[in-house]
């Protein structure tokens, strides 16, 4: 037996391994980011260096979305009330824990950008928090092709990956400028003590999604030599860009 038809049976079950873990990829639930593969899984060798980079972003991206939504919540208990829950724990775990794939019932199938506009609409009457949560979650999974981690043969567009951030900031903006009929913030999240001391704790969460986003789109770019428009609008003005 030569070299050559030793080899193959390895190549045959390394192209079987890829093919599984690609169909497993590909029919993920579209939910929220896979946990860490250990090192030695199978699944590792269809799995370049920029795959891992761009999941670790993608975790991280999630875990600061969680903060973000339990801040919120800490700040604006009355919204989780809106839909009968018992506690604030119970109102992350229906983000979060909860297999939805970012299409909770209050919100008639609608997904990503579509429901984070219900979040700053005066006349919505559901609990805000989790429009904002839920349509930001189904926005950056919408960018990611619903994947929970990516393989060899995944691409992802880097101007969906850009124009989720700049939707972030869109809606960073929105949260600490929209009001009610009588000039109440429609959610509360920064804000400055009685004794002048600036919470921005907000600001820093969202601060760290935009700038993995941005990061995440700018190594995609670069390893497909694609070039990614910036778009620049008015805050005041601006509208949710697409990210399919």
């Amino acid at each position: 037996m030569d070299a050559r038809s030793a080899c193959l049976p390895i190549l045959r079950a390394l192209c079987c391994a890829a093919i599984a873990n690609l169909v497993t990829a590909c029919a993920g639930n579209g939910h929220k980011p896979a946990p860490v593969a250990d090192s030695m899984h199978p699944k590792q060798i269809v799995k370049s260096d920029i795959d891992r980079v761009l999941e670790a972003h993608h975790r991280e991206i999630f875990v600061t979305l969680e903060r973000l939504a339990d801040k919120l919540y800490r700040r604006n208990p009355r919204e989780w009330k809106h839909v009968g829950l018992a506690s604030r724990e119970a109102a992350l775990a229906r983000i979060f824990s909860a297999e939805h794939d970012w299409r909770l019932k209050e919100f008639d199938g609608r997904r990503d950008i579509d429901v984070m506009r219900m979040a700053f609409a005066p006349e919505f009457s559901g609990d805000r928090v989790a429009a904002l949560i839920v349509g930001m979650g189904g926005m950056i999974q919408t960018a990611w092709g619903d994947r929970s981690e990516l393989f060899i043969m995944d691409e992802l567009d880097p101007q969906a990956l850009s124009n989720c951030a700049r939707n972030i900031e869109i809606a960073a903006w929105k949260l600490a400028q929209s009001r009610d009929a009588i000039g109440q913030p429609l959610l509360l999240s920064n804000e400055i003590t009685a004794d002048g001391t600036r919470n921005l704790s907000f600001e820093r969460e969202i601060g760290k999604m935009i700038s993995m986003l941005d990061m995440s789109s700018q190594i995609v770019a670069d390893k497909n030599r694609r070039v990614v428009t910036r778009i620049f609008q008015s805050l005041a003005t601006a509208v949710f860009l697409p990210v399919r």
